[in-house]
């Protein structure tokens, strides 16, 4: 297999193209407190729940950003990250 950037973007280690995975622990933590933040939508539960979100979301990402298969997924962790940090911000 030929050494090419697009070869180096979206393969793994073994040479298979990888754009999305099954999500990992990080991921589902974040899909089930972003849902259970629409029915609590207020009060001290839906605190916890955004701070759940927010910390399994910002999990994945440093994982994907420095654990990453390819450059893709890797790429992919820090535009989540950076993302995070600007609605942190605002």
């Amino acid at each position: 297999m030929e050494n090419t950037l697009l070869n180096q973007v979206f393969r793994d280690s073994e040479g298979k193209i990888v754009l999305a995975q099954m999500p990992n622990l990080p991921l589902i933590f974040w899909i089930v407190a972003s849902l259970l933040k629409i029915i609590f939508t207020t009060g001290k539960i839906n605190t916890g729940l955004d701070l759940l979100a927010f910390g399994a979301l910002f999990t994945w990402a440093w994982e994907e950003l420095f654990q990453g298969v390819n450059y893709f997924r890797r790429t992919l962790g820090f535009l989540v990250l950076v993302g995070l940090m600007a609605l942190k911000i605002q």
